[in-house]
């Protein structure tokens, strides 16, 4: 069932958004190499408790941390440890906060250091077909509008969509209908309204969509090898268009 949120929800939405994307991009500027994954969790953590807040992931589903840390071939879901990135890595880091009874979901994905040409046109095509979907998110539109806006951008430009795992819809509960894939045909799926809030969030692979869950039974990763990478907004459709909550 698909929750139609009040403008007073959404507003409460907005201030759980604002907190995961201000400790989001506090974490990317903590980027480089010689710092651990574990050390981001760490911070994550302290500056989640500093706004009273609750994290989002963390005893999900029993998923042990706050922080999803995925690095290079890592699709989603990795978690923490203390191994160094090095220069050359890219990081996916996903982060989400309950506040006021409200989630907010984030994630982008960060160079470490000098990364290769293609490391980093993975990293602008992902973030930009994450836009070309937003736009799509409009009333009397069809949901897998933005999953062919997404999956259109991506393929032209000879990237693949993981198709295993797929955005959601947000509110009270962290995952809730519609599901939001990727990839589709335009004019398919549900109708969208005005009150529905999407967490969309192209995950990207640089070569084949193929991916594989480690003995862990959490991360991801490509079963070909290739770097993967992970934008995410949380989008509330309005009358107006939408309204991106995690935008800084």
């Amino acid at each position: 069932m698909i929750i139609l949120k009040s403008r007073r929800e959404i507003d409460r939405m907005r201030t759980s958004c604002k907190i995961a994307i201000e400790i989001l991009f506090l974490l990317k500027d903590l980027v480089k190499p010689g710092i651990s994954t574990m050390d981001l969790e760490s911070i994550a953590n302290e500056e989640t408790k500093k706004r009273k807040a609750i994290p989002a992931f963390k005893g999900y589903h029993g998923f042990p941390s706050a922080l999803c840390c995925s690095p290079n071939q890592q699709v989603v879901h990795g978690m923490p440890t203390s191994k160094p990135l090095q220069s050359g890595d890219i990081l996916s880091l996903d982060f989400g906060v309950l506040f006021d009874e409200y989630y907010g979901d984030a994630a982008i994905t960060v160079p470490v250091g000098d990364i290769s040409i293609q490391a980093s046109k993975l990293i602008e095509v992902t973030e930009k077909s994450l836009s070309e979907g937003i736009e799509k998110a409009v009333p009397a539109g069809r949901l897998y509008d933005i999953s062919s806006a997404i999956q259109t951008y991506v393929e032209v430009h000879g990237f693949s969509v993981v198709r295993d795992f797929v955005g959601h819809g947000i509110g009270k509960h962290l995952h809730e209908d519609p599901q939001v894939p990727n990839y589709g045909l335009p004019g398919k799926g549900v109708r969208l309204k005005a009150g529905m809030v999407l967490a969309i969030e192209p995950m990207i692979n640089q070569k084949n969509h193929d991916v594989r869950v480690l003995k862990d039974g959490w991360t991801v990763e490509t079963c070909d090898g290739g770097l993967s990478a992970h934008f995410e907004h949380t989008v509330a459709i309005t009358d107006n268009g939408p309204e991106i909550l995690t935008r800084l």
